[in-house]
């Protein structure tokens, strides 16, 4: 590990015209916000920004990409408990975590985003947590979308079982990575054509359904003679699942065209697209089949054939496997701006922070991680979202809970977006994220609690084996 690599003081007080006062926070911690020294103008400036429609649509490409992923919740929560659940778990978990984003964008508009800000709010070692925890949990994450656009390509192609599989995942990645290599701009058009197919089609399944509505979509409220744990602890860890992301974008804040603005226009887009994403197209194909104890993995595709025919049904599974390309391609966008900015920091070998000289990506840290993302693909998607549901619930704690550290050690930092309804916000948007964690991690199952710590006590480990007393 080389030196610790020195922040620029003057170059962020410039470029985000910091007052004095709010200077504070880089003085004490030199490397909180940083620039790598050796990176220059040149190739900063060639880096493509995204404007507001491309990232609109990257951010709703990583945060949710289709209804597609919810159809277990059905079958164990019930079918209104999971109504209930789209329509309340955005109140205590995405809404309060897009507030604390957009302040803090707006305020530390930077590469890296909520791993520089809890940096900046708590210090190094919990800084590299974030990132640390993030970073693992995007391989995960990229690692399941691969899996299951390789299911839904299975479906038409028999023949891909076994080791034909996982080399089906490996080559998806590898084609995602290299259109994140392009640059933001790329991954943006591509976000945004691959959305707008699957809102149509979820949009023409809503429409039919409306006109053959037969059943009530909330009954039964819950599953009769079904444990509780399956009831509301299933239930909620895919709400969590489902509802995460929306803070992940801001690690490409660099990367878009004027953050201050844009990003929380797009959070203000994107969260109620979300929302009506999962809650609409569930209602309407309860409402026209009433067919509950039926829904699994995949099942949207089903309905669709069940409700609008054939050609409804295979638009559906076409929709599906495209999500999950999208998913995989916004994740990977996001995900690798973290080791590349904690290289830059000092954190990780320096070969992580490194620039394409044509496109201005971090193009090993992009390859490196599709590597690693390439290796877990082999394993089956619930093994790999049982884990990470809780290094998300991780860095979802720490990202919050700057928002309440840094409004009091930097109470003159510019923000121009604030959280509203003053102390209050500041309270909702804790405590809400906090009690939906403890929540979630009390009703996981057995497995989820065996192996889901491990990762994230390996982030202390990590920190001590690479940085020492640095």
């Amino acid at each position: 590990m080389g030196p610790r690599i020195k922040t620029i003081h003057s170059r962020y007080k410039m470029r985000y015209s910091l007052p004095d006062k709010s200077a504070g926070w880089m003085k004490t911690r030199p490397a909180n916000i940083s620039f790598k020294a050796s990176k220059s103008n040149a190739v900063r400036g060639i880096v493509r920004k995204a404007a507001l429609l491309p990232f609109v649509f990257v951010m709703y490409a990583y945060a949710t990409g289709g209804p597609f992923g919810l159809e277990d919740m059905v079958r164990t929560s019930g079918p209104g408990l999971t109504l209930l659940y789209h329509l309340f778990i955005p109140l205590f978990w995405c809404i309060p975590v897009s507030f604390v984003a957009a302040e803090l964008t707006t305020a530390i508009p930077v590469e890296g985003g909520f791993y520089r800000w809890v940096r900046t709010a708590f210090g190094d070692f919990w800084g590299f947590q974030a990132g640390w925890w993030n970073w693992s949990a995007s391989f995960l994450l990229a690692a399941a979308y691969a899996v299951l656009a390789t299911d839904y390509l299975s479906f038409y192609f028999s023949g891909i079982v076994g080791w034909k599989h996982h080399l089906v995942s490996m080559l998806i990645i590898a084609l995602i990575a290299w259109i994140n290599v392009r640059g933001i701009q790329m991954v943006g058009a591509v976000s945004t054509v691959l959305s707008i197919f699957v809102l149509l089609v979820v949009a023409a399944l809503c429409v039919i359904a409306a006109t053959k509505w037969h059943h009530n979509p909330f009954s039964p409220l819950v599953p009769p003679h079904v444990p509780r744990f399956q009831v509301f602890g299933v239930g909620l860890a895919l709400g969590l699942w489902l509802y995460s992301g929306y803070e992940q974008v801001s690690s490409v804040a660099e990367e878009v065209e004027n953050p201050q603005r844009n990003y929380p226009i797009a959070l203000a887009i994107v969260v109620p697209l979300s929302m009506a994403t999962y809650f609409l197209p569930t209602m309407f194909s309860l409402a026209a089949l009433g067919d509950w104890q039926n829904w699994h993995t995949g099942y949207f595709s089903d309905a669709a054939r069940l409700i609008g025919g054939a050609g409804l049904g295979f638009a559906m599974t076409i929709a599906a496997l495209v999500t999950n390309l999208s998913l995989l391609n916004a994740t990977v966008l996001t995900s690798t701006r973290m080791p590349s900015t904690m290289a830059e920091d000092g954190y990780l070998p320096e070969a992580f922070s490194a620039r394409h000289p044509r496109y201005g990506t971090p193009w090993i840290a992009i390859i490196a991680s599709s590597i690693i993302c390439a290796l877990l693909a082999q394993k089956t998607m619930v093994q790999l979202l049982t884990v990470y549901v809780w290094l998300r619930i991780g860095v979802t704690t720490l990202t919050v809970l700057s928002s309440w550290r840094l409004r009091k050690t930097q109470p003159d930092l510019p923000r121009p977006f604030r959280i509203p309804w003053g102390r209050a916000g500041l309270l909702y948007v804790i405590v809400a994220p906090l009690a939906m964690s403890v929540m979630a991690l009390l009703g996981s199952d057995p497995f989820a609690r065996k192996w889901g710590p491990v990762p994230v006590l390996l982030g202390p480990i990590m920190y001590f084996a690479l940085c020492g007393k640095k």
